[in-house]
């Protein structure tokens, strides 16, 4: 059996949001790392609305993970890039539907991303902590 993935908090992430300030992996632990993943639907468009497209970056977030054989709770750390800052707290409400525990988090405010009309993008990585037996069960 090996270690488990120890989130870390050394007081200084408590006072900004939710996240921890390390996280330790353990050896040899399986990871996934993914992509940056836009919040583009299934047939390549982009929703009009913002809450809409952070909750179609999720579900893509959620369904490259399962397709690696991982899922939200083994994420250990998150980057994320908004091109407006108004845009904060629906990503923030957004990110909380999806994950409930504490990884490392970046989030920046960047004048635009690769495609132009794109609003949010995150990438994310993973230890994978479970099966693939338990995940079927």
């Amino acid at each position: 059996m090996t270690a488990a993935t120890q989130f870390i908090d050394a007081t200084v992430s408590r006072h900004i949001g939710t996240y921890s300030d390390a996280v330790a992996i353990p050896a040899c632990a399986p990871q996934v790392v993914l992509s940056g993943t836009p919040g583009l639907r299934p047939d390549g468009t982009r929703p009009g609305d913002f809450a809409e497209e952070a909750g179609q970056a999720s579900d893509n977030v959620c369904e490259a993970l399962r397709c690696a054989g991982a899922e939200p709770s083994d994420i250990v750390q998150v980057w994320s890039w908004l091109t407006a800052r108004g845009d904060i707290d629906a990503y923030v409400k957004v990110r909380k539907d999806v994950i409930s525990h504490r990884p490392a988090y970046m989030l920046a405010v960047v004048p635009q991303l690769i495609r132009l009309s794109l609003r949010w993008e995150s990438e994310v990585t993973t230890v994978v902590t479970h099966s693939a037996a338990e995940q079927h069960e």
